[in-house]
């Protein structure tokens, strides 16, 4: 992510490309900071997909291509980078080939049990784990927390933030941001920003489609997006303004989570295991204890968490933090991404306005 203080400005974009050996393209996406101009965690992602008439339908090696331009105004430091690899199986042929047209989209009722204590994560691999429930925490100026919730097959998920109240009197426009994305990383939705005068705010996510694997074949983000079952992230941002109208403390911050059984349909009939994009036993015990993916691993250091399955179905490659593109399967594929930490065919270091290509000699594994 772009490091504290960094300048960014409405337009900065880092656009992610996937290409084949002759620079063909086979997908792409970009994200940007919009009206929030301050700096904090941003994500995209990219894929191949394996179906006929497709491009990049060849067992090969395949590239990334990154590109961040910005303002003049903008700052120029280099911005750190995360990867991950998944891979999601194909699927048996027959099964649904449209999106849905509707769902339930009323606002449920306000989740029971009282509010709990969690403390939020600073990126996605450190998120802790909730279920649905009222969550208590404190965000500082210029902070952003992670969190992430599991979703089922046919699940819905409703979340709104509420920020507390400040002393003193100002205001800031677009002070809170809420993102949501899927357990691939890629950006499903985000709530109209907040502006904030010290007085209490809420934000809310417009109701999303139970997930369902027929969600990829929509063409809006906020329901493709909603294509996998397994962890979806919460990112909250508070901007440094804040602190320069109402003072460095930390505010009150208070998650409200829903998770409805929808109208979706259940699993899809995978070749091959669902690896990630599946709600397991551990995970509903994760969201219980509040445990983070770096505590899960070091619980379970025998079990192997990446690139699975190799030649069942699309790689889906992760960024943890900045940049994420991911393979998508709609009949298998494969894919490769750029996240918070360096990598040498990433383009980690670049200007703005410089393409970043991908060196000879480096890329995601080939396709087998």
């Amino acid at each position: 992510m772009p490091g504290p203080g960094t300048k960014v400005a409405y337009a900065d974009e880092l656009k992610v490309t996937l290409q084949d050996r002759d620079g063909n393209s086979c997908s792409y996406n970009t994200a940007r900071f919009g009206s929030a101009e301050f700096a904090r965690p941003i994500g995209t992602y990219a894929h191949r997909t394996v179906e006929e008439d497709a491009s990049c339908q060849a067992a090969d090696t395949y590239y990334v291509l990154v590109e961040r331009t910005g303002a003049d105004t903008s700052s120029s430091e280099p911005w750190e980078l995360e990867i991950r690899h998944l891979t999601e199986p194909r699927v048996k042929a027959g099964g649904a080939t449209a999106a849905p047209e509707n769902w339930p989209s009323g606002s449920p009722a306000p989740p029971g049990g009282g509010p709990r204590e969690r403390r939020g994560g600073t990126s996605f691999f450190s998120a802790p784990g909730l279920e649905q429930g009222e969550w208590q925490d404190r965000i500082k100026p210029g902070e952003t927390l992670f969190y992430k919730v599991p979703v089922d097959w046919g699940q819905q998920l409703f979340a709104s933030a509420d920020l507390g109240s400040a002393a003193g009197e100002g205001y800031v426009s677009n002070a809170l941001t809420m993102t949501l994305y899927n357990p691939a990383r890629g950006l499903v939705d985000s709530a109209t920003d907040v502006s904030y005068d010290g007085k209490q705010k809420s934000s809310v996510l417009d109701p999303l489609p139970p997930v369902a694997y027929e969600n990829r074949f929509d063409s809006s983000d906020s329901v493709n997006g909603m294509r996998f079952a397994g962890w979806y992230y919460l990112r909250v941002s508070l901007s440094p303004e804040v602190e320069k109208e109402f003072g460095p403390q930390a505010l009150g911050l208070s998650l409200r989570l829903n998770v409805e059984d929808g109208r979706g349909e259940g699993a899809p009939a995978y070749e091959g295991p669902a690896g990630d994009f599946q709600v397991t036993d551990e995970d509903l015990s994760a969201a219980e204890s509040g445990q983070s993916t770096s505590a899960a691993e070091r619980s379970a250091t025998m079990r192997l968490i990446g690139v699975s399955g190799i030649g069942t179905g699309t790689v889906l490659v992760l960024g943890l933090g900045v940049w994420t593109l991911v393979g998508r399967a709609e009949r298998g594929g494969r894919a490769a991404a750029c996240g918070a930490r360096r990598g040498p065919w990433c383009g980690a270091g670049r200007r703005p306005g410089q393409d970043s290509q991908a060196p000879a000699g480096y890329g995601p594994p080939a396709a087998r």
